[in-house]
């Protein structure tokens, strides 16, 4: 009997994996895209540019204080101005500097007196990629970045954006599928943490700020969808309904 039930969870194992390793060699072989090369000059800037304009990046720029979450996991508020940050995820609640990875982390509102260091990693490294998905569209000429204008079959206009360094994944890219009026659609992704090249997801669901910015809420590939909630901005602390500088203990 227990021979049976043995080589039968072998079996099951090993059809389970044949059938995974099937269904990925289809969808590799169905979806899986090189990167195009498209053109590096003028026509990369001004369509740059043309999307810049049409999410409002001027607004972006305006905008002191943002909180979101994020697929309802992380919890951020960011400080544009002194570019300071809350993450909070699970009982933990860190407040640090992007820029120099310093600050304070709490454990149900106690501080956290060991692996303060390996923590605040983990909240940058939530706070780099789900700010991303909020609004990466400001982030196309910080750092080393290459553009690079596409002519995409539809007609449509596609803008190349290419990390060369830095970040959290350096060597990403990301080809931004615009309309008409340059507002983005979708975008196509060519990333280390994904082994098909070239996956489509939306950007969609365009909600503006009272400073003119944009943020789009959802972002859906088939059936999945990464959304951002809980959305709202603010110019100083006190709007925000905060009764003191939510940064102050690391200021």
């Amino acid at each position: 009997m227990i021979k049976s039930i043995a080589r039968f969870f072998l079996k099951f194992c090993l059809y389970t994996c044949l059938f995974s390793l099937g269904l990925f060699l289809i969808l590799f072989l169905l979806y899986d895209e090189p990167v195009p090369e498209g053109k590096q000059g003028v026509q990369a800037d001004r369509l740059a540019q043309k999307m810049l304009d049409r999410v409002n990046v001027k607004g972006w720029e305006k905008t002191r204080y943002v909180e979101w979450s994020f697929m309802g996991m992380h919890h951020f508020m960011w400080d544009r101005k002194r570019h300071l940050v809350q993450v909070r995820w699970s009982n933990y609640s860190a407040f640090f500097n992007p820029s120099t990875l310093e600050g304070n982390v709490y454990h149900k509102d106690v501080l956290v007196q060991e692996n303060q260091a390996a923590l605040i990693e983990t909240a940058y490294g939530y706070f780099t990629n789900d700010a991303f998905w909020m609004n990466a569209f400001t982030q196309i000429y910080q750092g080393d970045t290459e553009l690079r204008y596409v002519a995409l079959e539809d007609g449509k206009e596609g803008l190349l954006v290419s990390y060369l360094s830095g970040g959290v994944t350096p060597g990403d890219s990301y080809l931004w599928i615009l309309d008409e009026t340059g507002l983005p659609i979708a975008w196509k992704m060519w990333v280390n943490v994904l082994p098909i090249g070239g996956l489509q997801v939306s950007w969609e669901d365009w909600e503006t700020l009272e400073s003119g910015a944009m943020y789009a809420k959802s972002h859906k590939s088939g059936p999945f969808n990464v959304s951002i909630t809980n959305f709202k901005s603010y110019q100083n602390w006190k709007k925000g309904g905060h009764e003191s500088d939510p940064f102050s203990s690391i200021l």
